[in-house]
C-alpha cells in the first residue's frame, strides 16, 4: 500500500444532537414507544456530537432523496479523497491499471468507476470493477480482488474506492429493527492505493500478508439477518435482526480457522493443540473441571495491533470480549466510532488513520483488520507496516490531541432522559 485517505465532510452536516431531534421530530410516523427506542439506541450507540450526515438529511429531504443527491454525495466522498491521495503520492491517474469502487446500496448506469475515469480521464485499458451488496465488508473484499489480480497482472497500480451510499437510504418509518440503521450509519468514504510494482517497495507503508473472506449466506437465518427492503408502508431501508451477532460470531470463528494457522507462530499454535488435547482428555474424566478450563489463542503472539469493525460499541465489546483485548487495543476502533460513526465499508481506514495519527505503528508491526457484512459475511487481512515513524494525521489533524475521550457518554442522556419517565406512558407525540 502506496497510502490511503478518508473523507471528512463540512462542519454545517454535523450531526450533534439537536440536529439528530430536528430529523427525528420530522418524522410523523414515530411515537413515544418509538422515541424511546430511539433514545437507548442513540445513548448506547457509542457516537459522539460530530459525525456526519449526508447533505439533504441535514437539508430535511430525507423522505424524498433524488438521483442528484446519491451522485453528489459519492461525487464528493470519491473525488476528494481520490484528489489527496493523488497529491500526496504523486501518481497520476493516467499511471492506474486497475479501478475497484464499492458501493452497496447505489448502482448507477454509467458506472461509479465510469465517473472516476471520466473525471480523471483515465487510460482506455484500465481494468475497473464495481462491487455492490456487499456491506460494511467490501473494502476488504476489494483488497482481496486486488491482491488476486496483482497475481496475474505483474507492474500494476490500483485503486480501490469504498463508501457507501446514505443519502437515498435514510430510513423515515417506524420499525425499530429498521430505525438502527439511522442511529449508526454516517457519512464517509476512503480511497487506497496499491501496487505489486518491486520500484515501488521502498515507497510502500504497508504490505498485506494475507487476506480470508468467509461467506456463510447458504445459512438462512445469517442471509436474512442484515437485508435492504421496504416496510410495510412502502418505506425503503436496511433491516438489522436479533439474529446479527449469532450470524457474526458464526462467520468470524469460520474465518479465524483459516486465518490463524497464517499469522501465529508454530509455538503458539502447538501449545493451543497440547492444551486442546488436555482438555478433552479431562473431559473424558471430570467434565465440570474441563469446563472450567480455558485455552484460547494469544493473537498478541502474531499480531500487535487491532483494527475492528467500528460498527457500534455492541460490535466493539463483543469482538474485545473473545478476542481478550485490552482497552488500549480497542480505543481506535471506539474513537473512530465516536468522531465518525459506523461510515460503512470505509469505517477500517478511519480507524488505522487514528492509530498512524497517534503514532502507534512501528516497522515490522502487523495489523488485523476485521470487518463483517451483508450476506452475511467476514473477511480479514494482516498488513505489515513498513516504515518507522509513520505520523499522517489525515482526518484527525484538528482534534487528535483532544483522543482517547475519557468520557464517551452522549448528550442525549441529559438532554432527552425525560422520554423514559412513566408519567408519559399514556401520551402519544403526534406533534
Amino acid at each position: 500500500m502506496l497510502g490511503y485517505e478518508c473523507y471528512m465532510a463540512s462542519d454545517d452536516r454535523k450531526l450533534d444532537t439537536e440536529a439528530c431531534v430536528r430529523v427525528v421530530m420530522r418524522n410523523k410516523n414515530l411515537g413515544l414507544e418509538q422515541y424511546k427506542f430511539l433514545l437507548k439506541t442513540i445513548v448506547s450507540s457509542g457516537l459522539g456530537e460530530e459525525t456526519y450526515g449526508p447533505r439533504n438529511v441535514i437539508d430535511g429531504r430525507e423522505e424524498f432523496p433524488t438521483e442528484k443527491d446519491a451522485h453528489s454525495e459519492m461525487d464528493e466522498i470519491m473525488f476528494d479523497t481520490l484528489d489527496n491521495l493523488f497529491a500526496k503520492t504523486g501518481v497520476s491517474p493516467s499511471d492506474i491499471d486497475i479501478l475497484v469502487v464499492d458501493v452497496s446500496l447505489f448502482s448507477p448506469a454509467p458506472s461509479l468507476t465510469a465517473r472516476i475515469i471520466n473525471r480523471y480521464k483515465m487510460r482506455d485499458n484500465i481494468k475497473s470493477f464495481n462491487l455492490s451488496g456487499m456491506g460494511c465488508s467490501a473494502s476488504m473484499l476489494a483488497i482481496d480482488l486486488v491482491q488476486r489480480l496483482f497475481k496475474i497482472y505483474m507492474n500494476q497500480l490500483a485503486i480501490v474506492v469504498s463508501t457507501e451510499a446514505i443519502s437515498s437510504h435514510w430510513y423515515c418509518g417506524k420499525e425499530k429493527s429498521m430505525m438502527l440503521s439511522n442511529c449508526l450509519f454516517r457519512s464517509g468514504g476512503s480511497s487506497i492505493l496499491l501496487t505489486n510494482k518491486r520500484d515501488f517497495k521502498d515507497r510502500a507503508i504497508f504490505k498485506l500478508k494475507c487476506a480470508v473472506r468467509t461467506d456463510i449466506g447458504y445459512d438462512d437465518e445469517a442471509y436474512g439477518c442484515c437485508m435492504q427492503l421496504e416496510d410495510k408502508q412502502g418505506y425503503q431501508g436496511f433491516l438489522l435482526t436479533k439474529s446479527l451477532t449469532k450470524a457474526a460470531a458464526k462467520a468470524f470463528i469460520r474465518n479465524l480457522k483459516i486465518l490463524l494457522p497464517k499469522i501465529l507462530p508454530v509455538t503458539e499454535l502447538l501449545r493451543y493443540a497440547i492444551s486442546t488435547l488436555g482438555r478433552k482428555m479431562i473431559k473424558a474424566q471430570t467434565p465440570a473441571a474441563a469446563r472450567a478450563l480455558s485455552f484460547n489463542f494469544n493473537l498478541k503472539s502474531g499480531i500487535e495491533h487491532f483494527c475492528l469493525h467500528p460498527g457500534g460499541r455492541a460490535v466493539i465489546d463483543g469482538f474485545g470480549k473473545s478476542l481478550g483485548l485490552s482497552e488500549y487495543d480497542l480505543e481506535p476502533t471506539r474513537m473512530a466510532l465516536y468522531r465518525f460513526g459506523n461510515t460503512s465499508t470505509a469505517g477500517l481506514w478511519y480507524v488505522l488513520s487514528y492509530m498512524e495519527a497517534k503514532k502507534r505503528l512501528k516497522k515490522g508491526d502487523r495489523i488485523l483488520m476485521i470487518s463483517l457484512g451483508a450476506g452475511f459475511m467476514c473477511n480479514n487481512c494482516v498488513w505489515e507496516v513498513m516504515k518507522d515513524d509513520l505520523k499522517d494525521t489525515r482526518v484527525w489533524e484538528d482534534c487528535i490531541d483532544l483522543y482517547p475521550r475519557k468520557n464517551l457518554v452522549n448528550p442525549f442522556t441529559e438532554k432527552y432522559s425525560w422520554i423514559n419517565d412513566e408519567v408519559l406512558n399514556f401520551v402519544r407525540l403526534d406533534e
